[in-house]
This record gives C-alpha cells, sequence and structure tokens, in this order.
C-alpha cells in the first residue's frame, strides 16, 4: 500500500510577529493585528505518514539525471519553475575570505581537500578557522556544520566585494555599534532576558541568518502555489510566506521581525525582495533599514542556487552579496521546539542571578 501523500492546507489568521510603528513610536504587537493592515496566510503543514520509520537521510541528495540524459527542469502545474522540496544548506567554507586565501576567489582542489580535512577532524566541532576556543553550550554530537567546501570550491560564502569581505561599516553603523558597546559595558549581558539574542529567546533567527549555515538543521523547505511560496526553515522553524501575484509591499508602519517578503519570476528565477524589518531585528547591525534581493534558481536535479544581496546604507559602506548552492535532499524537517527545550537561557539568567548575590548571602540561603 502507498503512502498518502502530504497535504497542504491554507488558512487565514492574523499575523502573530509583527510590530506596529505609528509616526515613530513602536508598540509591540506579537499577540494581534495592527487594525490597519490586512489579515496574513500563515501555512499549516499536515504532513501525512511516510510510513513506520524515521530514517533521517539528509546526507542522501535527491534523484539525478539518468546516465545519457539532459536534465530537464521540473515545473508545476502552473508552468513555474518546481524549487519545492527539502535542501540542505550545510557548507565548511566560511562566510569571509580568510586572509590565507587573500586575492584567490577559488581553492585547489588539493586545498579544498586539505580543508575539508581540518573540518573533519577539528575536536570541537566548528570550522576551520573559528576563532572560539571556548566550550559550546551544545555537545559536540548536536554540532553538524557541515565538512564540505561548497561545490564552486569558493574560498567563502561573500561573492561580492571580490575580496570576500563583509564592506566596512558606515559612520551611522560605526556609531551605533558604540553605542551597543558602551551599553553592554554598563550593564550585566543577562540582566534580563531582553539582553540576549533572539535566537536565544527562540523567537527568531531572523534574515538573511536563517538563509545561511548554521550549526545544525541546516534545511530549508520550500512549497509553490500559483500565488505564493513558502520558505520553511528547521532552525527556529521559521515561515515565510512570499506573495508572487504582484500586490505590494505592506506599508512601512508594520514592522516585522523577517520584513515583508514580495517575489515575482525573472526566467527561470525566483526573485524575492524584502523589506520593512522590525528595528529591533538585527543582522550584523543591521535592522530597520535592512534590504534584501535574493534569488532562487535550480541548476540541476540536486542544486538550487542562492544568492543574497544586503543593502543598508546607514551601516555599510556599499551593498554585498552571498551565494552558495544548496543541495536536495530526500530527508525530512523535523520540528524545532525551541521553547519547550530552552534550558540555556534559564540557567544563564540563573547563574547570573547567583553571582550577584553577595557570600553572606549565599550563606543565608544554604542556611535555610
Amino acid at each position: 500500500m502507498n503512502p498518502e501523500p502530504a497535504r497542504i492546507a491554507v488558512v487565514q489568521t492574523p499575523i502573530g510577529v509583527a510590530e506596529w510603528e505609528d509616526e515613530g513610536a513602536e508598540m509591540s504587537n506579537r499577540s494581534r493585528m495592527p487594525k490597519t493592515a490586512s489579515t496574513g496566510a500563515f501555512l499549516l503543514l499536515l504532513m501525512a505518514a511516510h510510513g513506520a520509520g524515521q530514517t533521517d537521510t539528509r546526507a542522501n541528495p535527491g534523484p539525478a539525471a539518468a546516465p545519457g540524459k539532459a536534465w530537464i527542469l521540473p515545473r508545476t502545474a502552473d508552468g513555474q519553475p518546481d524549487l519545492q522540496g527539502v535542501w540542505d544548506m550545510r557548507s565548511a567554507t566560511p562566510l569571509e575570505r580568510p586572509d590565507e586565501y587573500a586575492g584567490r576567489p577559488f581553492l585547489t582542489d588539493e586545498e579544498a581537500a586539505a580543508f575539508e580535512q581540518r573540518a573533519a577532524e577539528r575536536p570541537d566541532g566548528r570550522p576551520p578557522g573559528d576563532p572560539r576556543v571556548t566550550p559550546s553550550v551544545h555537545p559536540v554530537w548536536w554540532l553538524d556544520y557541515g565538512r564540505k567546501v561548497v561545490g564552486t570550491k569558493r574560498t567563502s560564502l561573500i561573492v561580492d566585494p571580490p575580496d570576500g569581505k563583509i564592506p566596512p561599516l558606515a559612520a551611522e553603523g560605526r556609531q551605533r555599534l558604540a553605542d551597543r558597546r558602551a551599553a553592554a559595558a554598563s550593564s550585566g549581558g543577562a540582566d534580563s532576558w531582553e539582553d540576549r539574542s533572539l535566537w536565544e529567546r527562540c523567537i527568531t533567527r531572523g534574515l538573511p541568518e536563517g538563509m545561511l549555515p548554521g550549526p545544525y538543521n541546516s534545511n530549508l523547505q520550500i512549497l509553490q502555489t500559483p500565488d505564493q511560496v513558502v520558505m520553511l526553515t528547521e532552525m527556529i522553524h521559521d515561515a515565510r510566506i512570499v506573495a508572487i501575484d504582484l500586490r505590494p509591499h505592506v506599508s512601512g508602519g508594520v514592522r516585522q521581525w523577517l520584513g515583508d517578503s514580495r517575489g515575482w519570476w525573472e526566467g527561470e528565477t525566483l526573485v524575492v525582495e524584502t523589506k520593512n524589518f522590525s528595528a529591533r531585528a538585527n543582522y550584523r547591525g543591521s535592522a530597520g533599514n535592512l534590504h534584501l534581493v535574493e534569488r532562487f534558481s535550480r541548476t540541476d536535479a540536486a542544486t538550487l542556487d542562492y544568492q543574497v544581496t544586503l543593502s543598508d546604507p546607514t551601516t555599510w559602506t556599499k551593498p554585498w552579496t552571498i551565494g552558495f548552492p544548496m543541495v536536495k535532499t530526500d530527508g525530512r524537517v523535523y520540528e524545532y521546539a525551541c521553547h519547550e527545550g530552552n534550558y540555556g537561557l534559564r540557567n544563564m539568567l540563573s547563574v547570573a542571578r547567583a553571582s550577584e548575590r553577595s557570600p553572606a548571602e549565599d550563606a543565608a540561603r544554604k542556611r535555610d
């Protein structure tokens, strides 16, 4: 008996993680919808059982073209390129080009093999060149950064500027960085849960961070309808619903953690523009003024080419672009139950409170 195929149901519900800004005054509104904004579509994925077992086969790429036959781009029922499936983003390639490869956009075969060997042998599970030496909050066997460089053997995920480096901060960006550091120095890093990152608080990994290789759960699932494309990332289970029916962006007063995404097709490439980020979002210092343009193109049966260009003149001196191939997998995306298992946040706050107590208070607590 063949397993029942997956079913998709789209229902209407208020946007759950949005913020409303009125004439510069920001009011948190995560639990209800701003009165002037329309109701958004939230995707419920109703996945039928595919068999009794749940074997994780993420390392196994999807089907390739038969030997001797040219690959033909698959299409959806409405004729658009079919990008659907689960795509593996793991890679040992660093975001920025290491100084040892300065001026060289690509590795030789021998250098790629040596780099991958370093990745496999690092005892703490982190990628080669990662400067951190303190133990991870996660066991080594949880970490899954990827042990292979990207198929193009690029020396960095950044493809522009040509030096493979993030552009320098603009004057305003430098000032914000100085202000943040001064504020951090004047208070503890765990005075409140609000001092911790959105990721640590299980709110979101954000954009474009959620679309880039991470320490684990580096998987993206894409689903398509004629009017929408859904991008579900396994890390923090962020689901982006991208309208591709030429509707305009929402009002600039509606700000969201993942911004407001609109897409269109340019030939065989899906282009997605995202703006209207919350001022409390943060990607390398950029927040409310961040502007993203993503490009998704299938290049063969097992490869999805991904590029994202980041612009924010209040943060960087010029736009910059990240690009890398994602690999098709016949594995599945699993639930990331972040809040249910978020002992890390509780422990950080508990240790901070314990460190604030005087020896006399500690002695009194022990007597009690």
